[in-house]
């Protein structure tokens, strides 16, 4: 990667950035939804939207919201690899916990270089995922799009946890509390209908059960997504 390009505002890429993930999660990204996860007004994100359409980062259809160009794309998943590799090298060398990565990442992703970041990834000898376990864009713009359930969404039985949200410090703090992270096989002992908790027991290499029962709330199980253990 060079720095050839033309440099985009801070403003500009946060957009990029938060309708590609968006986009990812729900294969949608409406105006409101867009507003509410960069905490700025509709009336904001209609005239952002406008501007970037115009540069040709995306298309807007009204009532249906909005979808990366190719060139947005590429833009988008550069941001990303460096908010990602920025969270991998602050937790490998630099001894940051995972809860403290993201806001330290998002400050520091906007002023980075391309080569500063492609030194952090040699140095880190090109990792695939982030401390949260989301994948790394490669540098040339590719990434492992592989859709993985939610804890709540899945059944019963013995899951390997994939991935974690990684928005909330409270939270990544309390799961790593209940030794629930990346890698970690966690086995589904009950569900409470209705939305109601799920508890789980978390599983040795052996397949073994490790420690108590720990009951997880339906909004937090949301954030957890998983893989059956047998694809693992």
């Amino acid at each position: 990667m060079s720095d050839s390009r033309p440099s985009l505002t801070v403003s500009v890429e946060d957009y990029l950035k938060a309708i590609w993930t968006l986009a990812e999660a729900s294969g949608n990204a409406s105006t409101s939804a867009i507003a509410e996860a960069l905490d700025v007004q509709p009336a904001s994100v209609t005239g952002m939207v406008k501007r970037l359409a115009e540069a040709g980062f995306l298309t807007h259809t009204p009532y249906k919201g909005v979808a990366l160009t190719e060139e947005g794309s590429r833009e988008a998943l550069r941001i990303i690899r460096r908010h990602r590799i920025l969270e991998t090298y602050l937790c490998t060398r630099l001894g940051y916990s995972w809860d403290d990565v993201h806001d330290e990442a998002e400050r520091l992703e906007h002023a980075a270089s391309d080569e500063l970041i492609e030194r952090m990834a040699q140095a880190l000898e090109d990792p695939s995922y982030d401390p949260h376990g989301s994948p790394i864009p490669t540098a040339a713009g590719e990434i492992d799009q592989t859709r993985y359930p939610t804890l709540a969404e899945a059944g019963e039985g013995s899951f390997t946890v994939r991935s974690v949200g990684d928005d909330d410090p409270a939270r990544l703090r309390y799961l790593d509390e209940q030794g629930i992270g990346p890698g970690r096989t966690i086995r589904v002992v009950d569900r409470a209908p209705f939305e109601g908790p799920i508890t789980v027991r978390l599983r040795g290499d052996q397949g073994q059960p490790i420690g108590e029962r720990i009951v997880l709330g339906f909004a937090l199980a949301e954030t957890i997504f998983v893989a059956p253990e047998a694809e693992n």
